[in-house]
C-alpha cells in the first residue's frame, strides 16, 4: 500500500500531536503515524502540564493556535499559579490533569481536525532520494507492515521509542514505554546519511493504589480557588478539583534505598547515557546530598475516577524490593500497594545542532525533528517544538523549491519557544534539556500573561489561528488599552480618596494625581482601587469574558512599563546582530584571527547570523569583533 500526503508526522506524543494539528490547520494534507491510537499524547510520567517556564510555553502554544492549553483546561483536576510571590515575569501556571481524559480530549481534537488522517502503525525506515551535489531529501516512510507513506515534508517526533531500553534493577527490557515496544531500526535509517545520534536516559516513579494510603499522615496541598485557564479561549473544563499531598522521606527510607545501590543501573555501569540533572532519581539525591536527612515527595492523583496515584520525587530504577520496602518505612505508606515500580529508560536522540531554526535537518532536506529526539525533556518543550516543526513542515510542503521556503522562526525576545529552539540548535545538549525562566534573557517580555499579545497576530497571518481566536484577542487588546488610557487620564483628588488610601496601608496624597500613579504603588492594585473609585469599577466590568485576566494584563503593563521598555531596547540592539547574515560568507578553517575553539564551533554549527554566533559556547566577544571587521571588508 502507498499513500501520499503533504506532511507526515511520525509519533503521536505531545510534539507529534501539536505538529500534526498545526500542519493540518494550515491546510496541508497531513498524516499522523502512531503505534497506538488509544495512547495519543500519553503523559508517560507526571500527569501535569506547566510549571516554571513550562507554563509560559503552553500559553505560547495556545496563542499560536495549538491545542495543549485547551486540552489541559478541559481535563484539569487542580490548577496553581507558581511564583506569585515574585514578579510577573516569574509567574508560571501549572495544572494537574486526568491522565485518561487528557488522551481522549486530544483524540477528540485530532478527530475533528480537517486535513488530518491517523495511521496506526510503526515507522521502520526513512525513505530518501538523492538530490544534486550528493545531498538527499526525505520523501517518505516505510512501516513494519510494509506500508509506504510519502510526503513533501516529514516530521519525526518519536519520543523515547528509538531503541528504547527500560531498567528496573539489573533487569532490562526493550521498550519505548512500559508495556510498549521499542522502535529498533528507524535510527539506523537516519544515521546512515550522516546525522549523528547518541543516548539519553530518563525515568519515572512508582504508581500507588490510593486505597492503601494513610492520608492522615500526609499534608494536604489544595489547588487555588481562583479559576485560572491555560487557553486564552474561554472554554474551561468542569472536572472535580482534587488536592495533592506532601510527605518526606526519612533515615529508614534512605537506608533501604542505599542497600539497593549495588543493583542500581545508574551506579553499576548498566546505564551509560546522560540523565536529567534537574529531575534526579531518588537514589541520585541520596548520593549527591548524603547529609540530607529527608527529601520532599508529592503524592498526586492520576484522575478523578481512578485509584492510581503518582509519587512525584520518587523517580527510581532501583530493584522492586528496594523501592517498595523503602516506601513502607514512611507512615503514610506502611500498607502501600503499588501498580508498578519506577523504572529508567534509555533511548536515541539526534544532535540538535544538526538542525536549522526551522527544525529542518541541515543534512537531509524536508526532514524536521521535534521533541525528545532533539534532546529535550518535558511535554511542554515537546509541544512547543512540535508546533514550530508542524508550521514549517507545512510551509515547506507548499513551495516548489528550497529557495522559496521562508521559515517561521521565533526570536529569543518573542517566545520561550524561540529561546528553546535557539539553545538547541546553537548550543546543543549535554543532558536532557529543560526550560527555566533563567534561560531567557528577556523574560520580562516573555510573561505568561502576554503570550497572545506576542504571537496571536503572527499566527493569524500564517492561517494557523482561526477568526474566532483572532477576534477574541483583538477584543481583549481593546479592553486592555481602554483600562490603561482611563488610568492615565483619570484625575484623583486627595480629599475624596485619602481615607481609603490610609485604610489600604499606603501614604495619603498631598496633591492631586492621575490614577496610574496610584496603580504603580506596590500596596495598590486595580482590584482594591476599583472599590475606592466607582468609575474604575465600571471600566473593569465592561468586558463580557475573562475580566480578571484582562485587568491583570493591563495592571502588569502599567506597573512594569519601565522595565518592559528597557528590555525592549536591549532586545532591539541584539536584533541588529540578528540582521547581519554570515552563513556562507566565511571559510572558518582559514580565519586565523579566531581562536581554535571558535573555528571548530563555527564550522560545526554554521550559524545563520552574527547574533547566533555570539551565543555559541566557546565563541568570545573578541571573536565576534573579528567577524564584524571581516564583514565590514
Amino acid at each position: 500500500m502507498k499513500f501520499n500526503y503533504d506532511v507526515l508526522v511520525i509519533g503521536g506524543g505531545h510534539a507529534g500531536c501539536e505538529a500534526a494539528s498545526a500542519s493540518a490547520n494550515m491546510g496541508a494534507k497531513t498524516c499522523l503515524i502512531t503505534m497506538d491510537m488509544n495512547k495519543i499524547a500519553q503523559m508517560s510520567c507526571n500527569p501535569a502540564i506547566g510549571g516554571i517556564a513550562k507554563g509560559q510555553i503552553v500559553r505560547e502554544i495556545d496563542a499560536l493556535g495549538g491545542q495543549m492549553g485547551l486540552v489541559t483546561d478541559a481535563t484539569s483536576i487542580q490548577f496553581r499559579m507558581l511564583n506569585v510571590g515574585k514578579g510577573p515575569a516569574m509567574w508560571s501556571p501549572r495544572a494537574q490533569c486526568d491522565r485518561g481524559k487528557f488522551i481522549w480530549e486530544w483524540r477528540k481534537h485530532l478527530d475533528e481536525t480537517e486535513n488530518l488522517d491517523i495511521w496506526q502503525d510503526q515507522a521502520d525506515e526513512l525513505i530518501v532520494e538523492n538530490e544534486n551535489k550528493g545531498s538527499v531529501r526525505a520523501i517518505g516512510v516505510r512501516t513494519i507492515w510494509g506500508t509506504e507513506l510519502y510526503a513533501k515534508s516529514i516530521v519525526i517526533t518519536a519520543g523515547t521509542f528509538l531503541n528504547g531500553l527500560m531498567h528496573i534493577g539489573r533487569k532490562m527490557v526493550a521498550g519505548g514505554r512500559i508495556a510498549e515496544p521499542a522502535v529498533t531500526h528507524f535510527t539506523e535509517s537516519i544515521t546512515r546519511y550522516g546525522i549523528a545520534s547518541a543516548r539519553m536516559k530518563t525515568g519515572t516513579p512508582v504508581r500507588i493504589d490510593k486505597r492503601s494510603v494513610h492520608f492522615e499522615d500526609l499534608e494536604e496541598q489544595p489547588g487555588e480557588d481562583r479559576t485560572y485557564q491555560f487557553s486564552y479561549m474561554n472554554k474551561s473544563g468542569a472536572l472535580k478539583q482534587l488536592p495533592c499531598w506532601t510527605v518526606n522521606t526519612n533515615a529508614e527510607v534512605h537506608e533501604i534505598l542505599k542497600s539497593g545501590l549495588a543493583d542500581s543501573p545508574l551506579y553499576n555501569g548498566q546505564i551509560q547515557s546522560i540523565g536529567p540533572r534537574y529531575c534526579p532519581s531518588i537514589e541520585t539525591k541520596l548520593v549527591t546530598f548524603p547529609d540530607r536527612e529527608k527529601h520532599p515527595l508529592f503524592l498526586e492523583p492520576e484522575g478523578e475516577d481512578t485509584n492510581e496515584m503518582y509519587l512525584n520525587g520518587f523517580s527510581s530504577s532501583l530493584p522492586m524490593d528496594a523501592q517498595i520496602g523503602a516506601l513502607k518505612k514512611m507512615p503514610a505508606f506502611r500498607d502501600v500497594k503499588v501498580y508498578r515500580p519506577g523504572y529508567a529508560i534509555e533511548y536515541d536522540f539526534f544532535d540538535p545542532t544538526q538542525l536549522n531554526h526551522s527544525l529542518e535537518s541541515k543534512i537531509i532536506s524536508n526532514l524536521f525533528m521535534a521533541g525528545q529526539v532533539n534532546g529535550t525533556t518535558g511535554y511542554e518543550e515537546a509541544g512547543g517544538q512540535g508546533t514550530l516543526a508542524g508550521i514549517n513542515a507545512a510551509l515547506k510542503a507548499g513551495v516548489e523549491s528550497d529557495s522559496q521556503f521562508n521559515p517561521f522562526i521565533l526570536h529569543r525576545d518573542e517566545a520561550y519557544i524561540g529561546v528553546l529552539i535557539d539553545d538547541l540548535v546553537t548550543k546543543g545538549v549535554d543532558e536532557p534539556y529543560r526550560m527555566f525562566t533563567s534561560r531567557a534573557e528577556y523574560r520580562i517580555l516573555l510573561r505568561q500573561d502576554d503570550a497572545d499579545a506576542r504571537l496571536t497576530e503572527k499566527a493569524y497571518e500564517l492561517g494557523l489561528v482561526k477568526r474566532d481566536r483572532y477576534e477574541w484577542w483583538m477584543e481583549k487588546k481593546q479592553y486592555i488599552e481602554e483600562i490603561e488610557t482611563f488610568c492615565q487620564n483619570f484625575a484623583i483628588k486627595p480629599r475624596l480618596i485619602n481615607s481609603a488610601l490610609e485604610a489600604a496601608g499606603t501614604t495619603p496624597l498631598q496633591f492631586g494625581c492621575k490614577l496610574i500613579d496610584l496603580v504603580n504603588r506596590p500596596q495598590l492594585n486595580l482590584s482594591n482601587l476599583s472599590e475606592m473609585i466607582p468609575q474604575l469599577k465600571e471600566v473593569l466590568n465592561r468586558p463580557t469574558n475573562r475580566k480578571e485576566e484582562i485587568a491583570e494584563a493591563a495592571e502588569i503593563r502599567m506597573k512594569y512599563k519601565g522595565y518592559i521598555e528597557r528590555e525592549k531596547i536591549v532586545a532591539e540592539k541584539m536584533h541588529r546582530l540578528e540582521n547581519i547574515k554570515i552563513k556562507g560568507h566565511f571559510n572558518y578553517k582559514e580565519l586565523q584571527g579566531l581562536s581554535t575553539e571558535c573555528r571548530q564551533k563555527l564550522m560545526k554549527i554554521q550559524p545563520e547570523t552574527l547574533a547566533q554566533a555570539s551565543r555559541i559556547p566557546g565563541v568570545s566577544p573578541s571573536d565576534i569583533n573579528v567577524l564584524l571587521v571581516l564583514m565590514g571588508r
